[in-house]
């Protein structure tokens, strides 16, 4: 079976997803949407995903569609448990705290980092200006959240414990902006846990064929 996955590579929710799979060794092929274009929000692509958000992911032989990519890697990670990394956990207080960290990335971590995402990325590239008050103040939204993690982050290699989980995992895509597009590396780099936890998580092999993924810009 090999799944489909609609969204562009270069995009954070697909690649969480994707890093997922490569992790559980799933095939997949990824069937591009065009966001600047506004594909997701033509007919077409809303009988997938009412909502017009990426991604979404299909499997035709079951007959069988899912989006939101917590839900999606949930369902891999749990659907094949039996190969690849495990990525939930062997005992079930292993696997609350993966979900509970799961909760803590999409609420407390994403949120200002999407803001700022927003602001500094996809407001300009629609011709808009950015708001540099609503930059700062989630900026430091996002340095107390990681003041936490820098915590417990220095008692604990993984988020969730001794292992790599799915509460890492979903940390990958939108970290990589922080540290690269964003241009915010020190938001990592000076916190010495949170620093070396990055280091380990980004230089899985899965992750770095996520981005091998990601189609190079034009020069």
């Amino acid at each position: 079976m090999v799944v489909k996955v609609y969204g562009p590579a270069r995009a954070a929710c697909p690649q969480r997803v994707m890093a997922c799979l490569l992790e559980k060794g799933i095939d997949f092929q990824i069937v591009s949407v065009d966001l600047d274009s506004g594909e997701q929000k033509k007919p077409d692509f809303l009988a997938l995903q009412p909502f017009g958000q990426v991604p979404v992911v299909e499997e035709e032989e079951e007959g069988f569609r899912l989006f939101e990519s917590r839900a999606i890697i949930r369902y891999y990670a749990t659907k094949h448990a039996d190969q690849g990394t495990d990525l939930l956990g062997s005992t079930l207080k292993e696997q609350a705290l993966v979900n509970q960290w799961l909760e803590v990335e999409a609420h407390n971590y994403n949120e200002p980092l999407f803001a700022i995402v927003l602001q500094l990325l996809v407001f300009p590239s629609m011709g808009l200006p950015t708001d540099s008050a609503v930059v700062k103040s989630n900026e430091a939204r996002l340095s107390q959240v990681l003041d936490v993690y820098d915590q417990h982050l220095a008692k604990n290699k993984y988020l969730a414990g001794q292992f790599f989980s799915l509460a890492d995992l979903s940390h990958l895509p939108g970290t990589q902006h922080l540290v690269t597009t964003l241009g915010m590396s020190h938001l990592v780099k000076e916190r010495q846990h949170v620093n070396a936890w990055w280091e380990d998580i980004s230089s899985r092999p899965a992750w770095k064929k996520v981005l091998q993924l990601v189609p190079k810009p034009l020069e």
